[in-house]
């Protein structure tokens, strides 16, 4: 079978949240894995070179750009060959690492990884998404509406005329109630959460594992 790529983002090592809700998940995955850490050796942001790359004849890319495109062929293919995916990508300020996001900009290519005629070559590819939030974000918490994480990773990640993976996010919340003060009332409510994020993830590493396995298509699942 082939492989599930792992992405890392969190800047907080081996304390990360999203790390380890992503181990529970690699510990029942039942396939290979490729690994790729962010925070340890990220990518480089998209520049003039990269872009003008994608457009420009190789015969004729300036050393830059031969440097920029070289980046982006190793990690594009790297995503395509992975039949699914699992990001662990924390909320930072209500949004993304930047490291993540420069992943990102390195590898949605038009005509690669996003399809030209409404078909990506990775849709339906399962992709889940680990991201610990240090407050509550759910309906009725004083954070609601402002996680811009998640949504924008279901349009650029499962967007049907973008890469069109089957986004599952999972993500465990209320992490500053073990080191925040005035939010240790919130700790029941932390562990349980981190509770049901870990059994998440060992429950979609299971499910995924079986059907890639089996080379079915149309992946169902908690998300």
């Amino acid at each position: 079978m082939s492989y599930l790529l792992r992405i890392d983002a969190s800047a907080s090592g081996d304390a990360s949240v999203s790390r380890r809700v992503a181990d529970s998940f690699t510990a029942a995955w039942g396939g290979d894995i490729v690994r790729r850490d962010l925070a340890l050796d990220p990518v480089g942001h998209l520049d003039a070179a990269g872009i003008t790359a994608r457009t420009t004849p190789a015969h004729e890319h300036s050393p830059e750009q031969k440097a920029a495109a070289l980046l982006q062929d190793e990690l594009v293919e790297e995503f395509l060959g992975a039949q699914a995916y699992l990001f662990a990508v924390p909320l930072y300020n209500y949004s993304m690492p930047s490291v993540f996001k420069a992943w990102l900009d390195q590898i949605m290519i038009v005509g690669r990884t996003i399809g030209t005629a409404g078909r990506a070559p990775s849709a339906g590819r399962p992709a889940v998404v680990v991201s610990a939030r240090g407050g509550g974000y759910g309906p009725g918490a004083p954070q609601h509406g402002k996680d811009f994480l998640v949504p924008a990773l279901r349009t650029m990640l499962g967007d049907p005329n973008l890469m069109s993976l089957d986004v599952r996010p999972i993500t465990p919340e209320l992490t500053y109630a073990s080191t925040v003060e005035s939010l240790r009332h919130l700790l029941p409510q932390h562990r349980a959460s981190l509770e049901e994020a870990h059994a998440q993830a060992r429950r979609q590493a299971a499910e995924i594992t079986a059907v890639v396995a089996a080379g079915r298509s149309g992946l169902t699942g908690a998300r």
